[in-house]
């Protein structure tokens, strides 16, 4: 297995540990960014380790929490690790416990490797193309070399009983008029529609483990929310597409807000 993802690996466990740590006191530090989307100090924290693990690799990162980089820089890079350090900062205020730490390797504006950890809930997910997708709820294993640690995580998608329900992951923050549109115009097959919800990145893992079979997101997201995780759906055998053109989302774009897209 290559060195950099088992760096990129142990990069996202040490986060989570440095998140968890703030997750334990009282007074997280929050602070309002220019948009007004908030800011902790495990944020800081987790951006810190995770740059200081990838420079390791003299590969460039690309972090939300980071100093905005110029494109007519970044559009040189051919690949480059970008990062969200703690995704579903909202969640970690609210403490509901599903936020998670997002470290993907781009190459050629696709993402090619994830790993998307969820601290609280010790869920891995690693998706390496042209090896598979994985899930590792394991504790005593997440410490372990990576190849060691994927030959006892579960395969993605995982085995599902056949579900009489067409399962729709939606947004609890984000369920607009549009995405209510969208679901209403669904092809279910017969099925009954039946919605379901999880915070950060883990919806779009729903999909690669196969708890869900559609996520429309139809509204707006930035490309270190996704790029991790999609990863992770396209080793698993499914993929995330532009609404407007069907093509797969694309990353290291000059606006680096994604287009709205959908994942199935």
């Amino acid at each position: 297995m290559k060195a950099k993802y088992s760096i990129a690996l142990r990069a996202a466990l040490e986060a989570g540990r440095a998140i968890l740590e703030v997750y334990g006191k009282e007074d997280f530090g929050v602070e309002f960014k220019d948009d007004q989307s908030p800011l902790t100090i495990a944020d800081q924290r987790a951006h810190q380790i995770i740059v200081e693990h990838l420079a390791e690799t003299g590969i460039p990162v690309l972090s939300e929490e980071g100093q905005q980089i110029p494109y007519a820089e970044r559009s040189a890079w051919n690949q480059f690790w970008l990062v969200d350090p703690l995704d579903g900062t909202k969640e970690f205020i609210k403490r509901n416990d599903e936020f998670t730490v997002n470290i993907a390797l781009v190459e050629e504006q696709k993402s090619m490797f994830g790993v998307v950890y969820a601290p609280v809930l010790k869920e891995l997910y690693v998706g390496i193309s042209g090896r598979g997708a994985y899930q590792c709820r394991e504790e005593k294993n997440l410490n372990q070399p990576l190849d060691y640690l994927l030959q006892f995580s579960d395969a993605l998608p995982l085995e599902q009983a056949d579900s009489k329900l067409f399962r729709v992951v939606a947004s609890r923050s984000h369920y607009n008029e549009e995405t209510k549109n969208f679901v209403e115009a669904l092809d279910s097959q017969g099925k009954e529609i039946s919605l379901v919800s999880k915070g950060s990145s883990l919806k779009l893992c729903m999909v690669a483990t196969g708890e869900a079979d559609i996520y429309p997101r139809l509204g707006p997201t930035m490309e270190w929310d996704t790029a991790a995780a999609h990863a992770v759906v396209k080793a698993a055998g499914k993929n995330v597409y532009r609404t407007d053109t069907g093509e797969e989302l694309s990353y290291n774009k000059e606006n680096l807000l994604n287009p709205y897209f959908v994942v199935k």
